[in-house]
């Protein structure tokens, strides 16, 4: 009869099965979300996760499933590259000086998980590197001369199809015919190819405050203006420019900047509005509502756009991507979550102003 059966040990084992199920649950679906630093933590949870985490098929698919901004590389003082962290305890890389590069680099962009830095010595070679795994390129010599401080953006979307990065390093540089022209290298083709387009304009760049959206490189110029070049058409376009730090939030192009006490952010919306006819109330940039207030204590004079990754100094926005934002007061820095609303005192830092300040994904990806 059914009286001898032990019910007990019915339902331990219904209690395991679901751990089980749980656990399997978490390893396929929720890790990896995570970021680089918080995976390798999961090494010591056993050894089915460590064995997984460390597979080239995970990394490829973390790299495509987290992007969130995880903190920023930026150089001291000293000209050594450094690595400000959003959470210790979750976001980090392992040598944030970059000494497994064969030389001493500044750091010049970053995208999706993978920084590029540049070398100090023969022709200030071009390296691309993930800084959680070590792993590095060293890239061929540009046929142009991209000058002492180069306008560079690194262009990196991730794929489900290919498991290395495909990657590619954009470069405006003065053209001897009173202008700009656009040199660029593909990892897959493994070489610089320069564009035939030019750029004839007086507007001067300003290196560190390019950007890439959607397949379009943007940068700032003096004047309040913006370069935009497409990589698909490889053509240029001059707009006008919101006033602030040039980022992306939404997949689109934006402005930000600190006007009393309030977070302002314009987003690119329409890029022909100035060739639409006349009265018409199509606009270039729409301004995001309502205005954020940041209970953060900085200079009344931080409604400027000589901010950001080039030359932070006079306050306010340093970067903005995602809902992440960057605030400087001088030497210290905030962040703020526009999701949470909530800030956060990252300290005073030794950051050298003259270079720049560049977000960073931990990510696995691989090179």
């Amino acid at each position: 009869m059914d009286r001898g059966k032990k019910l007990t040990n019915f339902y331990g084992n219904k209690n395991s099965k679901i751990y089980m199920d749980l656990k399997d649950i978490v390893r396929e679906n929720a890790l990896r979300f995570l970021p680089a630093k918080s995976l390798f933590r999961c090494f010591g949870v056993c050894r089915d996760w460590k064995h997984l985490i460390s597979t080239p098929f995970f990394a490829h698919n973390q790299s495509n499933s987290f992007h969130s901004v995880s903190g920023f590389f930026y150089q001291s003082q000293a000209g050594v590259p450094s690595f400000m962290s959003l959470d210790p305890v979750a976001y980090g890389v392992p040598d944030p000086s970059l000494k497994f590069l064969p030389e001493p680099v500044d750091i010049r962009s970053s995208c999706k998980g993978l920084l590029c830095c540049q070398g100090r010595t023969g022709y200030k070679a071009y390296y691309i590197c993930n800084p959680v795994t070590k792993q590095w390129e060293k890239l061929p010599k540009p046929d142009a001369d991209h000058g002492s401080d180069p306008a560079v953006v690194l262009v990196f979307e991730p794929s489900l199809l290919n498991f290395t990065a495909d990657y590619k390093l954009v470069c405006a540089f003065p053209s001897e015919l009173d202008g700009y022209e656009f040199e660029i290298y593909s990892s897959e083709k493994r070489s610089w190819i320069i564009s035939r387009e030019i750029c004839f304009s007086e507007r001067k760049l300003m290196p560190k405050s390019g950007i890439h959206v959607n397949g379009t490189v943007y940068w700032q110029t003096m004047g309040f203006g913006i370069t935009a070049f497409d990589l698909i058409s490889e053509r240029f376009q001059l707009l006008d420019s919101a006033v602030g730090t040039l980022g992306m939030r939404n997949g689109k192009l934006c402005s930000a900047y600190i006007h009393a006490q309030n977070l302002v952010v314009n987003m690119l919306s329409n890029t022909y509005s100035n060739t639409m006819q006349m009265n018409s109330h199509a606009k270039m940039w729409e301004e995001m509502q309502p205005k954020i207030h940041v209970d953060i204590s900085l200079p009344a004079s931080s409604n400027n756009n000589a901010s950001g990754r080039y030359g932070y100094g006079h306050g306010g926005v340093v970067f903005i991507g995602g809902d992440v934002v960057l605030l400087s007061n001088g030497n210290k820095f905030y962040s703020y979550d526009m999701k949470k609303r909530a800030s956060k005192d990252l300290g005073e830092l030794d950051i050298d102003t003259k270079a720049g300040i560049v977000g960073y994904v931990n990510s696995l990806v691989e090179l």
